[in-house]
């Protein structure tokens, strides 16, 4: 029995930049699979088929299944995977498929090679979050002494302007809803962020595991990345948000100015040219 599907021929030329693709889509308690050459997404609420071409991540909460067949397709399309936990709480796992060059992680590891253009690059990092701020001298325990006092002192201004009350932050493993709306808030955001920074570093051929900041860790580079737009689009928004309804937690309306804060500010293009400039 011969297989009639027909798949539509995906090149690199017919598939859209990470610049131009949408950040992402969250999907729970549904089945993914394919459908002639079209990717379909279907739970009891609804069936949705999603252009897997022009997303630059799909994010799969609790009670999704995939097909072997829609994997396949899904890589074929540059789109990535990333396994999160309800709501998008936590962030579990990343999947990749191959990349077309190593340009990117033969640059990356020759920086990481040399102490002196290892440090030069976390320098660049910490300059981009604290601009004006006189480092060239500093070691990278210096920096990361001086990264806590300043996001500590940041919290507290956030907070005063905002009108949220602030103990601290506070996760709670395991029972992240007991958390307070703003700590929660804050990791729910953080875990997106970490999916869609995994999804755009692997686009640009760069190696999730060669940090420059962050060891010891499964995914260090990540964290180094995702520092650089955590305090706008996870710390400041958590804030914006839960002042804006008076200390409570709305998850959809809290998802929706994420994604919206993203698209408005073209982060994807953001962080392809801010790459360019650091590791280099």
């Amino acid at each position: 029995m011969t297989n009639s599907r027909i798949y539509a021929k995906l090149t690199k030329d017919s598939i859209p930049q990470i610049s131009t693709k949408f950040p992402f889509l969250y999907l729970e308690r549904g089945k993914i699979h394919v459908d002639d050459s079209s990717i379909k997404f279907i739970s009891e609420a609804c069936v949705v088929r999603i252009p897997v071409a022009t997303v630059q991540c799909l994010f799969l909460g609790p009670g999704t299944s995939i097909t072997h067949e829609a994997i396949k397709v899904i890589a074929m399309s540059g789109c990535n995977i990333s396994w999160v936990g309800e709501d998008g709480l936590s962030f579990h796992a990343f999947g990749v498929s191959p990349t077309a060059t190593t340009k990117s992680i033969v640059k990356q590891i020759e920086l990481k090679a040399s102490e002196d253009s290892a440090l030069r690059v976390a320098r660049k990092m910490f300059e981009y979050r604290f601009p004006g701020l006189d480092i060239q001298d500093k070691t990278l325990n210096e920096l990361m002494g001086m990264e806590g006092y300043r996001v500590r002192e940041e919290y507290q201004k956030l907070a005063y302007e905002h009108k949220v009350r602030w103990d601290g932050r506070d996760i709670k493993d395991g029972k992240i809803s007991e958390s307070t709306p703003i700590n929660r808030a804050m990791t729910i955001t953080n875990s997106l962020m970490y999916g869609l920074v995994s999804s755009v570093i692997h686009g640009l051929g760069y190696s999730l595991h060669i940090g420059f900041i962050h060891s010891g860790s499964p995914l260090p580079f990540v964290y180094d990345v995702a520092d650089l737009y955590k305090r706008q689009f996870c710390i400041e928004l958590s804030f914006r948000v839960t002042g804006k309804l008076n200390g409570q937690f709305d998850h959809d309306y809290l998802i929706n100015e994420f994604k919206n804060e993203i698209v408005d500010k073209s982060l994807m293009t953001v962080i392809i040219k801010d790459l360019a400039r650091i590791m280099k």
